[in-house]
């Protein structure tokens, strides 16, 4: 019901602005928020599009990896954790090892096979709901720490930082610096949302099963992340690249030898996969393109510039610092839009310099945060959910304290 709200909330705010402005004398802005509403019509069916071939894959090694009994036996060795945090899900079912192999791609930096994992995930979850068009607990706790966005390293802000520095002439310019920061900011997102999603579904923390888990996955996150502090920008962002796309061809390497030796005929099990992978991209079509309609006339409105004008005469009037100001659009729009954020950053970068705070915090933002309207949108939209509860409100409380944390992060690193 909330997401109902909100969508109607970015439209009536979109034409109010509009009609304002129109009366002021400017009469380009109701043409322009046309355009920019059927632009955001196809630029949803374009990314759906895309996501077909990409789903169809994943889906098929999905279903190769399910029929040879891997899933099964990734959800068993996932279990001590996850049965605590999806406590709705039971011991060993397909939806633990899902679940588990997205927030790994996550966690690697590889968008293109998280998001098809995470469709999977969420169509497995769907299985155990009770109530087909209202979010269960364990798909609210799924999508919270995934709009927390942990990844380990931010490998395409690196990549960007890197080729800016080129241009702007900086010899010895180090992109990896914001590494640690970003796995900070990112780290303190990721808590939040856990502690405010476990709170609202009384699901207790502080549990040995739980705790033991997280702290060997945090010392090995924390082992890789030193040796790679150690290494050039370029080697860095290179081996992670290296490590993520490993682990990933590995996983599908074991699911083919797998399926092989138990007589699986991998092939047609890949097909069938497939088959289920075109369905699940077509089916979010009209949620992705309701979702990016309604965030493309709010920004075509001006509302964006308008919030941030308020947001800047709220700190100039508390007398705090203002130099971070430049880098917060990259916060506010990364909620709504990941390509929208990635170009403020760039942005922010080029007027500012890749090397300023500003540009610094811009990057930590962009490699921290997650685009939560999209996920909300493409995994609820794809298995139907229409009463998302608690799900948005949780989210977006753990972006703010993610954007908050970066705003003390890069003022403790880089002031």
């Amino acid at each position: 019901m909330i997401l109902n709200y909100v969508w109607l909330g970015f439209f009536a705010s979109a034409f109010t602005a509009a009609l304002a402005q129109t009366l002021l004398g400017d009469f380009s802005v109701f043409p322009r928020l046309m355009t920019a509403l059927f632009d955001a019509a196809r630029t949803g069916f374009e990314i759906a599009l895309g996501l077909t071939g990409v789903m169809a894959l994943w889906l098929g090694f999905m279903k190769i990896g399910e029929r040879a009994g891997m899933i099964d036996a990734f959800a068993r060795a996932v279990n001590p954790a996850l049965r605590h945090l999806l406590p709705g899900v039971p011991p060993g079912h397909p939806a633990q090892g899902a679940v588990a192999m997205n927030l790994s791609a996550n966690l690697l930096g590889l968008d293109n096979a998280a998001t098809p994992l995470g469709l999977a995930a969420m169509r497995q979850l769907q299985s155990l709901n009770p109530s087909s068009d209202t979010a269960s607990n364990a798909q609210i706790m799924f999508l919270a720490l995934n709009t927390a966005g942990l990844t380990l390293i931010p490998t395409s802000v690196i990549a960007i930082r890197q080729t800016l520095a080129l241009k702007q002439g900086l010899a010895g310019f180090n992109a990896a610096d914001i590494f640690l920061p970003t796995l900070i900011v990112t780290a303190i997102t990721l808590i939040t949302a856990l502690t405010v999603v476990a709170a609202v579904q009384r699901i207790p923390l502080w549990r040995a099963g739980l705790l033991m888990p997280l702290g060997a996955l945090g010392l090995g996150a924390g082992a890789l992340s030193w040796w790679l502090t150690r290494l050039p920008a370029d080697a860095a962002a290179r081996s992670m690249g290296l490590i993520g796309s490993g682990a990933i061809l590995s996983v599908v390497l074991l699911f083919l030898v797998a399926g092989a030796l138990r007589r699986v005929n991998v092939y047609d099990a890949f097909i069938d996969g497939a088959k289920e992978g075109f369905g699940v991209a077509v089916g979010i079509i009209p949620y992705l393109v309701a979702m990016l309609a309604a965030i493309a006339v709010f920004r075509a409105a001006g509302l964006m510039d308008m919030l941030m004008q308020a947001i800047a005469w709220a700190v100039a009037a508390f007398g705090l610092q203002t130099d971070f100001l430049p880098a917060v659009p990259v916060g506010l729009m990364k909620v709504l839009s990941g390509a929208g954020a990635r170009g403020l950053m760039v942005d922010v970068m080029q007027t500012h310099g890749v090397d300023s705070f500003a540009g610094k915090l811009a990057a930590i933002i962009q490699g921290s945060t997650e685009t939560t309207f999209y996920v909300l949108a493409v995994y609820f939209g794809s298995v139907g959910i229409k009463h998302t509860r608690h799900a948005l409100a949780c989210a977006l409380l753990a972006d703010a304290a993610g954007l908050a944390a970066a705003i003390v992060v890069a003022y403790a690193f880089f002031k």
